[in-house]
């Protein structure tokens, strides 16, 4: 029988194991968890995201209108618009991460109903799939046959899963670091594309749901787009639309923990270790915070999945001098020095096939 995966909202108040050798008796988690609840940072900012949500959506339908007149007047100038239609895109894509870990609404039907909103309607991505796969990552981060983000696909995360691959996707591994960002650009489109595939594993009635909203959206947005500028345009703003709000997704998601810690097989690290040692925070500034949607606090972020995404700085300060007291590495770096690390270890585990040395 499978174990079950914890959901998104679960900070377990316990650590099961501590990481071997560790001297510690008890959680090393639950003396920050009292701390960060005792000073009322794991409530619910029903305020704040509303206006959030309100100023994003206003926002999205302001760019749209923009996308209706301009495109109407057949202007190539239409395609600038993409670049604002796919930063707002990726606003939605962290609104719905925050429904999906629960962190807006006290009610799990409120918060489904927000991510099915700006994912399957406004975006085209799935919400039941998308938050499957990361109630896994969350559960495992970075443990290969664990963690689903760290699985072979068109990238490879150790130099074990490199030596498998053939073919074409051999000299994608082998160049994977340079070709990284240009992947990006496929991102968007990739998300849309694993959204219809998971369709035929949802419950029936969640296939429904979900499956009508990813139609819906597809028709709508292509309908949109025929409708108000000639077929060429078009198909230049799909493209382009999608590309820039792929690399925006994967310039949020990509200095998280590409490049920390990989805990192998039979490691048994409590909760505390096992999030924080494999993950990475940016450090930055308010500017930083709105376009990587506050994921630079991936550590804060791991070990409180349900905290409200503008608490996320204030419990920083604690999360960090708890690490210290316990001599755990804590781990933030600036911007393009995370960028440098994820692509320095994507380089490194396609080095046997540039070298041809073994693992």
């Amino acid at each position: 029988m499978t174990p079950a995966v914890p959901t998104l909202t679960e900070a377990p108040e316990r650590e099961a194991t501590a990481e071997p050798g560790a001297a510690e008796t008890g959680s090393q988690f639950a003396p920050l968890l009292r701390q960060v609840r005792d000073a009322g940072l794991l409530k619910r900012r029903t305020g704040h995201y509303t206006l959030s949500l309100t100023v994003n959506l206003l926002a999205f339908a302001a760019v749209w209108t923009a996308v209706v007149l301009v495109g109407g007047t057949g202007t190539w100038w239409v395609l600038a618009l993409a670049l604002p239609a796919a930063v707002l895109s990726a606003r939605s894509g962290f609104v719905g991460h925050d429904a999906g870990h629960q962190q807006i609404a006290s009610s799990r039907r409120v918060n489904r109903a927000i991510a099915l909103f700006h994912g399957n309607l406004l975006l085209g991505m799935g919400a039941g799939w998308w938050t499957d796969k990361h109630n896994r990552h969350h559960a495992n981060p970075n443990h290969v046959g664990k963690d689903p983000d760290v699985e072979v696909g068109a990238l490879v995360w150790t130099r074990a899963q490199a030596v498998e691959r053939e073919g074409f996707a051999r000299f994608l591994t082998k160049h994977q670091a340079r070709l990284f960002f240009p992947m990006l650009l496929l991102e968007g489109l990739a998300l849309k594309v694993a959204s219809f595939q998971d369709l035929r594993k949802r419950p029936p009635r969640e296939r429904l749901v979900e499956g009508v909203l990813l139609v819906v959206h597809l028709l709508g947005y292509a309908a949109l787009l025929l409708t108000v500028m000639p077929v060429p345009q078009a198909i230049a703003f799909a493209v382009l639309h999608h590309a820039l709000f792929g690399v925006h997704l994967g310039c949020a998601f990509a200095p998280n923990h590409k490049g920390m810690e990989m805990p192998e097989e039979g490691s048994r690290w409590g909760h505390l270790r096992r999030q924080v040692l494999t993950s990475r925070n940016v450090r930055g500034n308010p500017v930083t915070d709105y376009f990587l949607g506050g994921l630079n606090y991936q550590i804060e972020h791991h070990l409180f999945p349900s905290l409200p995404r503008p608490h996320l700085r204030l419990v920083q300060p604690l999360v960090r001098a708890h690490c210290n007291r316990l001599g755990v590495k804590y781990t933030e770096t600036g911007l393009v020095d995370s960028y440098v690390q994820a692509l320095r270890h994507m380089h490194d585990v396609g080095a046997p096939l540039r070298t041809g040395v073994a693992v």
